[in-house]
Formats: structure tokens, C-alpha cells, sequence
């Protein structure tokens, strides 16, 4: 397909037959169509002789289930084929034909991991586990902190679940190079889905746990508990035990470290803790490795112990903030709400943009009655993350302080 004319020239959409496919970033499809009226042009929900722009949206890929592209990018395709005159744009292009230049900060937005889990819903950890893999990479870091594009992330999350199903990489290869951003030489998504399909530690999580994408394979921790095994959920083991081996590698901290991570990915949560704690063994300055066991250890069900790690990690980095922030969470969790909030602050003093700390703050100052105390933060938060669950939950309780 022959590259789509230059935009400049194009300053309104008067005359024009609009069509959006995929999710848009910047916008809902109905505020999109509102918007092209606005300009001018005619918005449609179908693809005809008489349609003259699709635009595409960036969040995430237009991708049906079997891994074909959407059917309102194959019946453009099929147009331009016969002769059509229809340009296929890019959400972007069809911002900066508008000049919005807002909206086009708004698909670009970025967002921290606690802030991708939300809105991808998807676990923290497995986040951080396609960062590791290179799956997606972090556009800005304050301190230890990623920030992370949306659209990468919501692309990582798309194809990982299309391989998951079983629709082969080729099938997707070639429905992702029909894409007009790939057409323009944007190559990440293609390099994701190599990624994905060697990479053997890539996991995705459906109703029934964790697969790995490229093979289908169902991931499932070893030895498993039996009921009569599993531990109460009304108290706190006492201790989360080592995992009882023959021989003991001659591993680094950073080789521990790493085998901890793949056991977590794993859900081998008890393998997970002991490489954890053999990372911190040799190398006991080791701040992300007493994070991540505090990790491992909370969800264990071993609080005390969980929040002690938090504690180790802050002590051996001061400005870790995602440390800060679940020390806070924790310390809500477990009823000291004035040191979780003095967790929250500290996180503010370092970063005073962190979007987690603001929220987690401002909720913890509603549950006490403090809405005067906690507006500044729901509405810095607001800033900082406009969409999502949280975003919603956060103008709620904007709406009821006002009232």
C-alpha cells in the first residue's frame, strides 16, 4: 500500500468520511466521532466506497482474536486494492491534523507499574518481568521508579494474550506489518513478538493461572498444597521455610536474584523467598532483592516478615519508592496508619510527582474522615493519571467533598 498523503496540507476535516478502528488512546471512539463533526467532516461507524480517512487507534494493536487485522482495516485494505481513494492514518497524525496537541500528550502518557496494573489489569509482577525480558522498556526512571509508554505496555499485553490462544507468530507478524505505524518503520511491536515467542520466561496470566505464550504451556508451582495442607488464612505463618536441596549452586547475588524472579513468574512462591533470601545472604546491600522477597513474603501471608523487608529496602536506599510506597501500603494493611502515612510523605519528599503515593495518601486520609487533607493529593493524582479505576475512584471522592 502506497504511503497516505502528507497532513499538513489538510488543515480541517471538512469534506471527510472518518472511521476508527482499534482502541483509541486519546479518546473514546463516540468522542472522536464528536470531535470530526466539529471539523467538519462526517463521522462513520462503517468502512464504504464513500469512507475517505480510517484512523487507527494506538492503544494497543487492531488485532481480531484469531490475529488478523480488524475488519475495518481488511475492508480499507480491500478498497485501496480496487482503486479506492481512502487514507488508513495513525491516531497521532489524525491529533496533529487537528492540532490537538494535548490529546496527543494523552497517548503518550506514561505511567508507573503500579499504574499499568490498574489499567492493564495485570499483576505488578508480571510487569516488571516484561521489563526484564525487554518487552517493554522504561522511557524515564526516577530513581529506582520506571515509567512506562501505555501503548507499548498495552501492546506487550496484546499480543502475549493472541500467542497465549494459539494464533501463530507468522499469522501475526503479517497482520502486524499491515499496520500503518509499522508500514511507517515503527518496528517495536514486531521485535515484542520475536521477544515473545523465544522468550521462554514471558508468561501471561488467564482465568485458570499463569502460560507461557510461545508454547501454550500451563505454569504451575511445584509441589502444589492439598487442602489439608493449606495454611489458615485467618494467621500469619511463622515463618515461610527454606526449600530443602541436595546441592547449592555456585550462584552470585545477581544470579539468586534472577532465579528468584523467574520462580516468582513461576507462582513457586517458597522457591522464590529462598533465592531471595540467598541473594540477600551474600550481598545483604542488596535493596531490590529485600523488596522483592518482601514480596514474596507478603503474599505468603507472612506480613511481620514482609514488612521488615520494606524496611531493609528503604534502609539500604533511601529514595527506593516503590518500597516506600507498599511500606505505607503495608502499614495501612496492619493498622498504623500514622506511620503509613509518614511512609507516603517520605515517598513525596523524594518524588512530589509520584501519581502512587499521591493516591494511596489521599485514600488513607478519606477512610480517616481528612478530606480537606486529601483533595490536594486525589486531584495531583488526577494529573498525573487521568484514566482507569483509580482515576475513577479518585473523581468520586472529588464529587462527594464538593457536595
Amino acid at each position: 500500500m502506497p504511503s497516505p498523503p502528507s497532513l499538513s496540507s489538510s488543515p480541517a476535516l471538512q469534506g471527510e468520511r472518518v472511521a476508527f478502528t482499534g482502541v483509541l488512546a486519546s479518546m473514546t471512539h463516540a468522542q472522536a466521532g464528536e470531535l470530526t463533526e466539529r471539523h467538519g467532516g462526517e463521522a462513520s461507524e462503517h468502512i464504504s466506497r464513500q469512507t475517505t480517512m480510517l484512523v487507527v487507534g494506538e492503544e494497543g494493536w487492531p488485532l481480531e482474536n484469531d490475529g488478523r487485522p480488524s475488519v475495518k482495516l481488511q475492508e480499507a485494505q480491500r478498497i485501496l486494492e480496487a482503486g479506492g481513494e481512502l487514507r488508513i492514518i495513525s491516531e497521532s497524525d489524525f491529533l496533529q491534523l487537528l492540532g490537538l496537541t494535548e490529546g496527543r500528550e494523552e497517548s503518550r502518557r506514561l505511567y508507573t507499574p503500579a499504574m499499568l496494573s490498574q489499567l492493564l489489569d495485570t499483576s505488578v509482577h508480571v510487569i516488571r518481568g516484561w521489563e526484564r525480558a525487554g518487552l517493554i522498556r522504561s522511557v524515564r526512571k526516577v530513581y529506582r521508579l520506571p515509567y512506562f509508554d501505555f501503548q507499548e505496555a498495552a501492546s506487550a499485553r496484546r499480543l502475549s494474550e493472541l500467542l497465549a490462544s494459539g494464533v501463530p507468530r507468522e499469522e501475526l507478524e503479517r497482520s502486524l506489518r499491515d499496520l500503518p505505524g509499522v508500514k511507517q518503520g515503527q518496528g517495536r511491536p514486531l521485535e515484542q513478538l520475536r521477544l515473545l515467542a523465544h522468550h521462554q520466561r514471558v508468561v501471561v496470566r488467564d482465568d485458570h493461572g499463569l502460560k507461557e505464550p510461545a508454547s501454550g504451556q500451563r505454569l504451575l508451582a511445584f509441589d502444589p498444597q492439598t487442602e489439608d495442607e493449606a495454611p489458615d488464612e485467618e494467621s500469619e505463618p511463622a515463618a515461610v521455610p527454606f526449600v530443602a536441596r541436595t546441592t547449592v549452586p555456585d550462584w552470585s547475588a545477581t544470579d539468586w536474584f534472577e532465579e528468584g524472579c523467574r520462580r516468582y513468574a513461576d507462582e513457586q512462591l517458597d522457591g522464590a523467598v529462598e533465592a531471595f533470601r540467598c541473594a540477600v545472604m551474600q550481598t545483604p546491600a542488596y535493596p531490590e532483592a529485600h523488596f522483592h522477597l518482601a514480596e514474596c513474603l507478603y503474599r505468603s501471608g507472612a506480613l511481620s516478615g514482609a514488612l521488615e523487608r520494606y524496611y531493609a529496602a528503604v534502609e539500604h536506599d533511601h529514595d527506593y519508592l516503590e518500597a516506600w510506597t507498599q511500606l505505607g501500603c503495608l502499614l495501612t494493611e496492619m493498622g498504623d496508619a500514622e506511620s503509613a502515612a509518614d511512609a507516603f510523605r517520605i515517598a513525596l519528599d523524594v518524588h512530589p510527582e509520584f501519581p502512587d503515593a499521591h493516591y494511596h495518601l489521599a485514600d488513607l486520609l478519606t477512610t480517616q474522615g481528612r478530606d480537606g487533607e486529601a483533595r490536594p493529593h486525589w486531584e495531583a493524582f488526577l494529573a498525573h493519571n487521568p484514566r482507569g479505576p483509580w482515576a475513577d475512584l479518585a473523581r468520586q471522592h472529588l464529587s462527594l467533598d464538593r457536595e
